[in-house]
């Protein structure tokens, strides 16, 4: 949309640019336009990244912790597996149930 309006600008300019009215070539007052319009859009481009940035810290925080969890759960289990004999090995969850609640 905004290049659509530059470009009407523009030609509008150039067409009324040759009886010495409005916006000549330089087109100081297109300049002006932008310029405002990067004053106000900046800060708000910057509050926009920093909300990003808080949830990736948050996504990143989460992500560590279900990862510690997920550790805890392996070692749990590789502690708890059974080494020899076929005792519950058709049911390991059960098992780990049964030393969770002795633990």
């Amino acid at each position: 949309m905004q290049s659509i309006v530059v470009m009407v600008w523009i030609a509008i300019n150039v067409a009324a640019g040759a009886a010495g009215i409005w916006d000549k070539y330089p087109f100081i007052l297109l300049n002006l336009v932008f310029s405002t319009q990067a004053a106000y859009a900046a800060p708000l481009i910057l509050l926009a990244q920093n909300r990003e940035a808080d949830r990736d810290r948050a996504d990143t925080e989460r992500d560590r912790e279900l990862n510690a969890r997920s550790l805890a759960d392996t070692e749990f289990l590789t502690r708890g597996w059974p080494r020899s004999g076929s005792r519950s090995r058709a049911r390991p969850t059960a098992r780990i149930s049964e030393q969770r609640s002795r633990s």
